[in-house]
């Protein structure tokens, strides 16, 4: 009976003793991490989630120093509508992401106060439709800014990219002559020369256009006649023949 009776007392004394630094440390921890495992994740917005699903990569996640500032997910575009709603990332087809990538490193290399601004990426059906319809032009030169949604626009199989640079240093962009989606002939690549001779650009203007183009051509893109932002990847039959246009 005695021995029974110390066996009883030696596990209320040990249920009642005061634990240790390490055990009040160890349930500490435990406090301390719950809320952290039990906090509810961040919803990913529809339309990127979309995107994803589709196999296309965020340019922020793949692209040190990289800016983006999407137009279209803004009231500051042309026809002054957000379009994109709740999306604010980037997307590209994962090797397109890459060339980019090159260009991007191509930049900071030269001029390491310098980096890309990306204003548009993978643009899918739907918006195409939306930019189509509110476009302010006969229908004959419509192309020559927009796309028409019945063919696509390399936009839509997320392999072009409008983007200009960004001056670190300065907190501006670099002044290219005109702004983003600006509809006349200041804006064409192919009008320069005679921009320059009428005194609507200037030689600073078209350096900075020469900067940008050189990164991005070293890189594989090409650029268009009427969009000194606008660069492809792909021709139209190589995309189609390789991606599908993103819904």
């Amino acid at each position: 009976m005695r021995y029974l009776n110390l066996i009883l007392l030696s596990i209320i004394w040990s249920c009642s003793a005061p634990k240790s630094d390490q055990e009040v440390f160890s349930e500490q921890q435990k406090e301390n991490l719950a809320p952290l495992s039990e906090a509810p994740q961040e919803s990913i917005p529809a339309l990127e989630q979309t995107l994803i699903d589709q196999g296309l990569v965020n340019l922020e996640e793949v692209i040190p120093g990289i800016r983006v500032e999407l137009k279209y997910s803004t009231t500051d575009n042309f026809f002054g509508q957000d379009v994109y709603g709740d999306l604010t990332h980037a997307y590209l087809q994962p090797e397109v992401a890459q060339q980019l990538k090159s260009a991007q490193e191509s930049l900071r290399e030269e001029y390491p106060n310098l980096t890309l601004l990306v204003y548009d990426g993978v643009r899918p059906l739907s918006v195409q439709q939306i930019l189509w319809d509110n476009l302010d032009k006969p229908d004959s030169i419509k192309p020559l800014y927009v796309a028409d949604p019945k063919k696509g626009s390399l936009h839509n199989y997320g392999v072009a990219v409008d983007l200009t640079i960004y001056d670190t240093q300065a907190d501006s962009t670099l002044d290219m002559g005109t702004g983003y989606d600006f509809f006349g002939y200041a804006a064409y690549p192919d009008r320069e020369v005679q921009m320059l001779e009428e005194g609507v650009l200037t030689e600073f203007q078209i350096k900075n256009r020469e900067i940008l183009r050189k990164v991005m051509t070293q890189a594989g893109f090409t650029g268009i006649g009427s969009e000194w932002w606008h660069f492809n990847a792909y021709s139209r039959k190589g995309a189609g023949e390789k991606f599908k246009i993103i819904q």
